[in-house]
């Protein structure tokens, strides 16, 4: 019977990860742990990724840790961004089932028993996703439609629009993850790069409890750059085309220059002209090379093989004998 038991009772980890969010933790925890509580049959527990605050944000989830073995805390040596902190929580994760999710509690932790469902029918990832973003600014808004229509437009991997990191992978799907050798993650892409069979679950996003979002509109651009550079080569294929029509324009002009002197004879060309070719010209050149830097920068990186973050302590308590 209590092997029986053990067998029908399965894990899930929560993987959240936290920089300078001192102001949200006390709302968290008073939050979440009893809607993890309220799922039967699952146990559970937090890993909570301190990705180098420089608040009290380690201070109060060590003092949370201390007072639940089922709490974790992951510290990393600096700031790796969110998603290396996400890769160090999936990395450590020890449950049947993972779910990333944001300490800022605009995903409603209410929503998860309906993730666990969902894996509990046989779904290897269960997707939430964003059906209404009020909350949101119109421009993050207007901003991440376009970013998620350009993506997939032009990449082989599919990213499910108005979804973020909040869903459940089961333990299968968080292995394959942990097997991409990736130094720069993109990790949405990447969700989506393993496949498996999926669904979806609608919610209503929130506002934040507490605090300001640490996605300035230049950050969101560079991750929004990230993930075209990491799943498509189309940006690097579209300069051939442009040169090739480039060229083949250069060369219908030359012709009708030629043909235009041999009958009207020799004239002098107008400097207006020829300023406005040169600079039109060599500002397709340095965008051509900027893009064709951009993937050799990745390359760069990549060669390097560093590890993605560094773990400077796990701390939890002790679980009673």
């Amino acid at each position: 019977m209590e092997a029986q038991a053990r067998h029908s009772t399965r894990l899930i980890s929560l993987v959240v990860p936290f920089y300078n969010e001192s102001a949200v933790i006390e709302d968290f925890f008073h939050a979440v742990p009893p809607v993890l509580a309220s799922i039967e049959r699952v146990d559970y527990e937090i890993v909570c990724v301190n990705d180098g605050s420089k608040d009290d944000t380690l201070a109060l989830l060590c003092a949370a840790a201390h007072t639940d073995s089922r709490i974790r805390v992951v510290d990393l040596s600096r700031n790796f961004g969110k998603e290396a902190a996400m890769t160090a929580g999936i990395d450590i994760a020890k449950g049947d089932a993972v779910i990333p999710f944001d300490a800022d509690l605009q995903d409603p932790p209410e929503l998860i028993p309906e993730l666990v469902r969902k894996w509990q029918e046989g779904f290897d990832v269960v997707i939430a996703r964003r059906i209404e973003r009020s909350s949101d600014t119109y421009a993050k808004r207007l901003t991440a439609a376009l970013f998620y229509r350009f993506h997939n437009a032009i990449a082989d991997v599919k990213i499910p629009e108005n979804a973020g990191d909040f869903r459940l992978m089961a333990r299968q799907v968080v292995d394959e993850l942990k097997r991409l050798p990736e130094s720069r993650r993109f990790m949405k892409g990447l969700f989506a790069w393993v496949g498996f069979t999926q669904t979806y679950v609608d919610y209503v996003r929130q506002p934040r409890v507490a605090g300001k979002t640490k996605f300035s509109g230049w950050r969101l651009w560079n991750f929004a750059l990230e993930g075209v550079t990491s799943f498509s080569t189309l940006p690097l294929r579209v300069w051939t085309y442009l040169g090739t029509v480039s060229a083949l324009v250069s060369m219908l002009y030359a012709i009708y220059l030629v043909a235009r002197t041999v009958v009207h004879g020799r004239d002098l060309p107008g400097y207006a002209s020829i300023i406005t070719a040169v600079l039109f010209l060599g500002g397709i050149q340095l965008i051509g090379i900027g893009v064709i830097g951009e993937y050799i920068g990745r390359i760069y990186i990549e060669s390097k093989r560093r590890p993605v973050y560094v773990i400077r302590h796990v701390f939890q308590k002790p679980e009673k004998s």
